[in-house]
């Protein structure tokens, strides 16, 4: 009855814990913040998978009714989306005869608050698919997501898109000059790989690779780690998890440009034939890198993955995206991204496309000149590992990477650090692939993926000199 609603609502402070239990909690009503603060996205979209996880009755068939304004859907969606994870092992679901089914219905206020279109309903029926993928590949632990099942994971994605995929693995890794990849997982069971899944469509105009680090599971290495601290490890493959999660997702409503996802994948194992601190790899780039610390092991292959973006798919943008630094949570904190790039105008695109999407970034310091050096070696092109762990080690840990296509490269260069958001909890988030959706949306023929893009939601143009240099430097 409309009493009950309105004594309900009257209980209510926008608060991110405050729900309120209607007619002896068959349902419950929440709030939502009514502000935000300039570093978090206007749809509040932590608080929507935390009220969601927290408040929502039990039951078979639930039903959620999101009211926002229409810029909010998207990132809505994906944030109820995280709620709802795939991935369990428990033996009482294995038993349950009957489906869960949750129902999520839109009402839309403010401004341009018509009715969804079913095209809508469809992206975000793509977009939450591809959030959910990626989390349970994040949750499913090692023994089940080795290497081996990763790639049937990516397969399965590519006979979806009728994409077979380019795979280069154990001693042809090696043949081929990818000592990072190959090296870091050679004392593995399941070998390591590079897999390739490419979208490329007629008119074209530029070339964007994404690289994920898939380290299915991090021990550490002959650098092992400690016993509180390894576990929690099979979510070292957040970035590669993500990038197959968003490609899918992007190629199915539509993309214009030539898209690559390149998946570094490995199991950093201990064994006799595990890479040990003080041996020296050749890298794909042709750079030799001395090991000071075995641990350090994600920027070894996407260094090797980065430069096979540069050097044999022709990449004039190249994000990697990776869980790579302990020290990312320190730096940008649970909820931030860290963001490290070559390119201002695109370091701002990736805060924008965060606020836009629930994937929040924040901007590392971008000063290889100062913090380069953290990595001389005597005998080799540089070490894996700082000198100095007080330096900024996450910015010092995408540099790394950088410079396997080199600091002078002309092109667009975008690091990801996801490592603290890639969880909440217990539980995978599907961090990266709204980001990605919403970062280059621009370049989907998506009309709600253009409206969440950096240089969508304001009609913004991009500045005089990018259009100038629209091959290597425009924003999609």
């Amino acid at each position: 009855s409309p009493q009950i609603w309105q004594s309900a609502l009257s209980t209510l402070n926008p608060n991110p814990t405050d729900s309120c239990p209607l007619y002896l909690n068959y349902a419950t009503v929440a709030a939502l913040p009514s502000r935000v603060s300039r570093h978090n996205s206007p749809s509040a979209a932590q608080f929507i998978t935390r009220l969601v996880r927290n408040c929502l009755p039990g039951g078979v068939n639930r039903c959620i009714v999101m009211v926002c304004e229409r810029s909010e859907v998207f990132a809505s969606a994906c944030a109820l989306a995280r709620a709802f994870p795939l991935f369990t092992h428990r033996s009482s679901a294995s038993r349950r005869t009957e489906k869960k089914t949750v129902t999520v219905e839109f009402f839309l206020v403010g401004q341009n608050n018509g009715p969804i279109e079913v095209a809508t309903l469809k992206c975000l029926a793509s977009a939450t698919e591809g959030v959910r993928l990626a989390a349970r590949i994040v949750d499913t632990p090692c023994n089940e997501m080795n290497t081996d099942n990763f790639l049937e994971e990516i397969k399965k994605v590519g006979k979806d898109l009728g994409i077979t995929p380019t795979i280069i693995r154990d001693e042809e890794l090696k043949e081929k000059g990818f000592g990072g990849i190959y090296g870091v997982g050679k004392a593995a069971l399941h070998p390591p790989a590079l897999a390739v899944l490419s979208h490329t469509p007629d008119g074209a105009t530029q070339t964007i690779a994404w690289v994920g680090k898939g380290i299915v599971y991090d021990t550490g290495g002959l650098s092992i780690k400690g016993k509180t601290t390894m576990p929690g490890m099979k979510r070292d493959c957040g970035g590669a998890a993500a990038i197959l999660g968003a490609f899918k997702a992007t190629v199915k409503q539509g993309f214009k440009d030539n898209l690559h996802a390149v998946f570094c994948l490995a199991e950093n194992a201990v064994g006799p034939r595990a890479t040990r601190p003080d041996d020296i790899h050749v890298l794909y780039s042709g750079k030799t890198v001395e090991i000071n610390n075995t641990d350090a092991e994600g920027r070894l292959i996407l260094a090797d993955g980065v430069a096979y973006a540069c050097k044999d798919l022709g990449a004039d943008i190249i994000l990697d995206m990776a869980t790579l630094t302990g020290a990312q949570g320190v730096a940008t904190g649970k909820y931030h991204a860290a963001v490290l790039t070559n390119n201002e105008e695109w370091e701002k695109a990736c805060v924008k496309a965060g606020r836009n999407c629930g994937d929040l970034v924040h901007p590392l310091v971008y000063c290889p000149e100062l913090h380069f050096s953290e990595f001389t070696s005597a005998v080799a092109d540089m070490k894996n590992s700082v000198a100095d762990r007080d330096n900024t080690p996450s910015s010092c840990a995408g540099l790394f990477i950088a410079s396997h296509i080199g600091f002078d490269w002309p092109g667009v260069w975008v690091h990801i650090d996801i490592a603290a958001p890639v969880h909440a909890g217990e539980r995978a988030t599907g961090y990266g692939v709204a980001l990605l959706l919403s970062l280059f949306g621009g370049a989907s023929e998506d009309p709600l993926l253009n409206m969440v893009s950096p240089l969508g939601c304001n009609g913004d143009s991009p500045p005089e000199d990018m259009e100038r240099d629209s091959k290597r430097r425009r924003l999609v």
